[in-house]
């Protein structure tokens, strides 16, 4: 007599987003599912998969190679995905999201915590009116001269990294952006050798402005949390605004096309990006669509 094996059990899942920016949850606390770029583009597509902007693999930190060394400081790994499956450093959106599941999964309670994530670890605050507001570290502003492109406009470009790198400018107008269906053109080259997020900023008022992005490995997103902080750093220093020198904070309201975000920056250069996360759904992954993926690019 033989007995049938066990058929694979469903992964469960999770979907969220902060201001329109989207994301798969996969709670994997021990880190022991495989996950290779392929599968995590397939769950990502809006007409084949899940669809997001990127994927959230939530782990603890103990148990990733790429976060074992910060486990003593922060419990919980954000190993960060993007849209087509390459691993990214960090996401802005993407941890107030990831705070929340952490919440919504009863891991955690409303206050402080920290979150490990390739860019370091991040100090995340959820407030009892639903925002979460992150630290997301000190803005880096490589010198040189960056241009970014769309058809046959072009416009000066200021380099913000903030974990990730990020092309920012002031445009006249957000429509002049293009589709932004693929990454607008920079130069030069050697500023971003593994490609960059770009931002098309305008004025709304004072202290306020508006953008659009294009994301490096995602398109155009509904939000950048990332992009956000790095789109008020450089417009603060265009202001003239440098809390590092005044002693006093700097904060801009920064629309995208999801939603609002506050960003401040503060006189010792750490940046807060406050806004909304909200988990809208959650189910399981069937094992048996997985494996087809899996076989079809073997």
């Amino acid at each position: 007599m033989t007995t049938a094996s066990a058929a694979p059990a469903p992964i469960a899942f999770l979907k969220g987003h902060g201001t329109e920016n989207d994301f798969v949850i996969v709670p994997d606390p021990d880190n022991v599912l495989d996950l290779p770029a392929p599968v995590v583009a397939r769950l990502c597509d809006r007409r084949a998969g899940i669809g997001g902007d990127g994927l959230l693999h939530v782990v603890r930190s103990a148990a990733h190679p790429d976060a074992h060394a910060m486990a003593d400081t922060a419990e919980w790994f954000m190993d960060y995905r993007n849209a087509d499956g390459s691993v990214a450093e960090m996401c802005g959106n993407g941890v107030r999201v990831f705070a929340r599941y952490l919440q919504h999964a009863g891991l955690i309670d409303e206050g402080d915590i920290d979150i490990a994530t390739r860019g370091g670890v991040k100090r995340v605050h959820l407030d009892k009116n639903g925002d979460v507001t992150v630290s997301m570290g000190r803005a880096a502003l490589p010198e040189g001269d960056v241009t970014v492109s769309v058809g046959d406009r072009s416009w000066p470009a200021r380099n913000v990294n903030m974990g990730n790198p990020h092309a920012v400018a002031f445009v006249e107008d957000l429509a002049h952006a293009g589709n932004l269906y693929t990454p607008p053109p920079f130069s030069p080259a050697a500023a971003y050798p593994q490609g960059v997020n770009v931002e098309f900023v305008v004025d709304r008022g004072p202290r306020h402005v508006a953008m659009r992005v294009h994301e490096r490995g995602a398109a155009e997103t509904r939000s950048c949390g990332t992009g956000a902080c790095a789109v008020a750093v450089a417009a603060a220093r265009r202001d003239g605004a440098d809390p590092a020198v005044t002693g006093a904070p700097v904060t801009y309201t920064v629309d995208v096309l999801g939603g609002r975000l506050l960003i401040t920056e503060r006189p010792d250069g750490t940046v807060e990006m406050t806004g909304p996360a909200v988990i809208v759904a959650e189910g399981h992954i069937e094992p048996s669509w997985l494996g087809t993926i899996e076989n079809s690019t073997a």
